[in-house]
């Protein structure tokens, strides 16, 4: 389990630092990773590809880890999630990343799932319920 968490938070420092520091050791060679937003990226070159790119584009702030749970080949990790775009718009939310392992301690699977940091309860004031205007955050 050690292990698993070690490779997790290399994979984070990683973005944090914007340098590769074994993304093609990390991942399996056909590892599937899933954003939370909807973007899939196949194969760990694939997915070496889009963090070189993606740190061309903007900077992970944050990145925490909040807690782990572990069985059998899967890990999940509960985090907060903060980047900064070059154009300056900031996304800060929480999320947890579903991973699978191989047998060989590489990640051959990851899916993201965030969670909106505005939230709210829509029944504070009353049993009817009061729902933010405009359109809803995708997480």
């Amino acid at each position: 389990m050690e292990q698993r968490e070690n490779t997790v938070r290399l994979w984070f420092d990683m973005w944090l630092k914007k340098t590769d520091m074994g993304i093609l050791d990390v991942f399996a060679r056909d590892a599937v990773y899933i954003e939370s937003w909807g973007p899939e990226y196949h194969g760990s070159e694939k997915i070496r590809h889009w963090f070189q790119e993606w740190n061309t584009r903007g900077s992970v702030l944050q990145w925490d880890i909040q807690q782990f749970f572990h069985k059998q080949d899967q890990t999940v990790v509960q985090w907060h999630f903060r980047d900064r775009m070059n154009g300056g718009r900031v996304e800060s939310f929480d999320g947890m990343s579903l991973v699978r392992w191989t047998p060989a301690g590489q990640i051959c699977f990851l899916q993201e799932f965030g969670c909106n940091e505005s939230r709210y309860d829509p029944y504070r004031e009353g049993p009817e319920p009061r729902f933010r205007e405009g359109p809803a955050a995708w997480f």
